[in-house]
């Protein structure tokens, strides 16, 4: 019997699989079917306070649309306001209370005084751990890269500071050098890495001529950059590491944690093939564990880590150059004629 335990932000979980955070955690009916399941822990969906700013400023709209109708009314609705983020803090600890795994919350947030509050907030709600989300899109050409490294490393240990749970950092790929910002957010305190965030980007509607956000899943093969960074940071970091994005089966698991990783998150794969694809993977990760002979995640874990490959150019761009060298290779899967 092999043992699927692992630790993710000092946190003994009972298998690596997370459910990352998504809108499956709003449908009771779907949490239960993935705890039975057998979901190592939960992220909740995240908090965005752009969301909170947003709703409240349409509240305040449409109250004030009709306020004047009456001549001896100043307000029609006085003393009301946006409830902020008291709603989600709420269903974080109603999940909470309803399940026996482990849960984390999730956080965006845009100024470091709210970083601050709302993590404090979601501590309260009794979570194991905290998500927080770090990215930046710039819209202003003078905005310097080191700018925004810095102040998200402030957010880090202001948030370290101010709580007393563990706290994992999501962040996407667009750093000159992720590694160097990683290393600096480690020294900072973080307590585990999410591998990587993944952006919902425009769209052109051609017929309409406009924007439009369509959603969409992510697709396997998409954790490649994850499992390349889950690889090259493997023995370097105090934190733990997580890959998201593009984890759909048992065989991408077994990849993660060859190269590196304490832990997954899967969400797409869930929407895709129902909640019962958890006891699938973990399934098919124990039987690939019984062939192999291995007892526990730690016995492989990191095996195929640039710390640990006998080949130093495993992970250098080195690699594309033996790639070349048998383009010819590609004619063979994908033949034109």
């Amino acid at each position: 019997m092999v043992n699927l335990s692992t630790t993710y932000m000092g946190i003994q979980l009972k298998n690596p699989i997370i459910l990352g955070a998504s809108n499956l955690v709003t449908k009771p009916e779907v949490i239960k079917e993935l705890v039975d399941a057998g979901i190592g822990a939960i992220v909740y969906k995240s908090l965005f306070e752009e969301q909170i700013q947003l709703e409240s400023l349409q509240m305040d709209e449409d109250m004030s649309e009709y306020e004047n109708r009456n001549a001896e009314m100043t307000n029609l609705f006085p003393g009301l306001e946006h409830a902020g983020p008291k709603e989600h803090i709420y269903n974080v600890k109603k999940l909470k209370d309803s399940v026996d795994v482990p849960v984390f919350a999730s956080l965006n947030a845009i100024y470091e005084p709210t970083w601050v509050d709302y993590a404090k907030e979601l501590e309260a709600t009794g979570v194991d751990g905290l998500e927080i989300n770090l990215y930046a899109v710039p819209g202003y050409f003078e905005v310097k890269g080191e700018s925004i490294e810095e102040k998200q490393v402030q957010v880090v240990k202001a948030i370290k500071k101010a709580v007393n749970i563990p706290v994992s950092v999501k962040i996407s790929l667009y750093y000159t050098n992720p590694l160097n910002f990683i290393k600096k957010v480690d020294e900072a305190g973080a307590d585990a890495y999410v591998l990587f965030n993944r952006f919902f980007q425009p769209e052109i509607d051609i017929e309409k001529e406009e924007y439009h956000y369509p959603w969409e899943l992510s697709n396997p093969k998409d954790y490649m950059m994850g499992l390349r960074f889950a690889g090259l940071l493997y023995g370097n970091l105090d934190g733990s590491i997580c890959v998201s994005r593009g984890v759909h089966n048992a065989e991408d698991v077994v990849k993660m944690i060859l190269a590196g990783a304490d832990t997954v998150q899967v969400v797409s794969t869930v929407y895709k093939n129902s909640p019962s694809v958890v006891t699938d993977i973990l399934t098919g990760l124990n039987d690939w564990m019984s062939k192999k002979g291995y007892k526990s995640l730690d016995d492989f874990r990191g095996k195929l880590s640039r710390k640990n490959m006998k080949d130093p150019f495993t992970y250098q761009r080195a690699q594309y150059v033996d790639i070349l060298m048998k383009s010819e290779e590609i004619f063979k899967k994908y033949p034109m004629v």
